[in-house]
């Protein structure tokens, strides 16, 4: 017997005596028995099941997320009044009168006129555009594999946030402005609603550097639903999956086995740990990932023909092409949701304050015949019907110019589309205004792209809320019903 003070009016100590006196029952069978017999705070509550709410169109997602803002007037929302008005202020234009002078006041970097005054512009469209497949959906020019599957697009043009700095990857994947606190993204409540479809993969995979506000997933849904960080390297793909000396596979087993054997004592203590729990599961995951991991993203299986469909046999899109071919590999082997950052690290390689045309096309050139090569693959193997493609960026970028070359960050009126899952094809959603200002049709907050995944995937998220942790309205979101098939 351990030296614990017991006091029957404890639950925590009751656990703790069965602990001592029934070291034979493993964690998982004591946490059961206590919850049957009605022991502790949450005995009125249960967690999910591992089921949907109702029948998926969906069953996994793939998150590709352009860190630092990319601009959706260069990309999926031209507007050639931009070139027309270029040099003008918006007082000068047709458009003065539809444009809020409060949120003017944000585009504050501006350029000096002939006489050294400074004058908010609007700047030309750095690069040509044109209608591209049978939707006759307008692209820019800096992407053309992608355009060339706009057919498969469903495109919403009038999202908006309200963190006017980087922080705003971080809103975008959680729903809440970083002022707020941490909460979980969208990634970890799929991961929490939804049971496993591999066991010998995780459910939730993170790939791409993270800067330092955005690291964590699950916050107060715990540890165990963080994204599983990994390096496309068949030879190194996680942190730790290797054992930093040789062993033989007989003393690989012992070891595996007593590790479980102390786990298990462990857990029957502290039944309620969600750190240990998580941390027990992650060891457990890790061992089986140890094989499972490096053959997924070993690509000597795969056809010449498709590494070159993803860029791969090029050097400017080689790193982002292997990423999204081992995204399609995870995926049809049963994982859930893949987080791809592209560009990540301090604000993000997106972010054109100046030098927007070299900026975008260096971007551009390094990510679109990948994610076209993903959209062709996923749909010639049956895949992109049961998988959401989602292309994100924090906000976009300003119709005025900062510095002489740049646009600054925009947060009332940006693009994000998605492909797959159910949704339609071939479409555009909402609007912004002649010059890319505001949001102007059918806005969306960023969590209504949440919505729209959580219900592909069969998910509510009001029954996925915890105890004591009431979400307010706009964390939920409104399905965008008008481009779900």
């Amino acid at each position: 017997m351990s030296n614990h003070n017991y006091s029957p009016c404890r639950h925590s100590t009751r656990r703790t005596f069965l602990a001592d006196v029934g070291m034979g029952f493993t964690g998982l069978a004591l946490g059961a028995m206590l919850q049957r017999d009605g022991l502790g705070n949450d005995a009125m509550w249960s967690p999910p099941t591992g089921e949907p709410h109702s029948i998926p169109k969906a069953k996994s997602v793939i998150w590709l997320f352009m860190n630092g803002g990319m601009s959706h007037l260069e990309s999926f929302d031209p507007k050639p009044m931009l070139t027309k008005y270029a040099g003008k202020t918006i007082a000068e234009t047709p458009f003065a009168d539809t444009q809020d002078p409060k949120k003017l006041a944000i585009e504050r970097l501006v350029v000096p006129d002939a006489n050294g005054n400074q004058r908010n512009v609007l700047y030309p469209l750095q690069v040509g555009y044109r209608k591209r497949g049978k939707s006759g959906i307008e692209i820019s020019d800096w992407f053309p594999h992608i355009g060339a599957h706009v057919d498969k697009l469903a495109v919403v043009r009038s999202m908006w946030t309200t963190d006017s700095n980087h922080g705003a990857q971080s809103q975008f994947h959680s729903g809440r402005h970083q002022n707020d606190g941490d909460f979980p993204n969208l990634g970890a409540w799929v991961h929490y609603g939804l049971g496993s479809l591999n066991e010998n993969l995780p459910q939730y995979i993170s790939i791409g550097n993270r800067e330092y506000w955005n690291k964590r997933d699950g916050h107060y849904l715990g540890p165990a639903h963080d994204a599983v960080p990994l390096r496309i390297d068949p030879n190194d793909p996680l942190d730790f999956g290797k054992s930093a000396r040789p062993f033989a596979a007989d003393e690989k087993s012992i070891g595996i086995d007593l590790i479980g054997k102390l786990n298990a004592l462990r857990s029957v203590e502290y039944p309620n740990d969600p750190a240990m729990a998580a941390r027990i599961a992650s060891y457990e995951l890790a061992f089986r990932m140890q094989k499972s991991v490096p053959d997924v993203v070993d690509f000597s299986q795969e056809t010449a023909e498709t590494q070159a469909l993803y860029g791969i046999d090029q050097p400017h899109s080689r790193d982002f092409g292997m990423t999204l071919l081992a995204s399609r590999r995870f995926i049809e082997r049963g994982v859930r949701f893949i987080q791809v950052q592209h560009g990540a690290g301090g604000a993000g390689v997106w972010d054109a304050h100046g030098g927007l045309k070299a900026n975008h096309s260096r971007n551009a050139l390094a990510v679109d015949k990948p994610i076209a090569g993903l959209l062709e693959d996923l749909a010639r193997r049956g895949l992109l019907d049961e998988t959401l493609v989602v292309f994100a960026s924090e906000f976009g970028r300003t119709p005025g110019s900062q510095g002489s070359d740049g646009r600054d960050h925009h947060i009332f009126g940006f693009s994000v589309w998605m492909a797959g899952g159910g949704l339609k094809q071939g479409v555009v959603h909402g609007a912004t205004d002649e010059i890319g200002f505001h949001a102007a049709e059918n806005r969306h907050y960023v969590t209504d792209i949440h919505a729209t995944i959580l219900k592909q995937m069969g998910l509510d998220s009001r029954k996925l809320e915890i105890p004591g942790r009431k979400r307010l309205e706009i964390d939920h979101g409104v399905p965008i019903d008008e481009i779900i098939a």
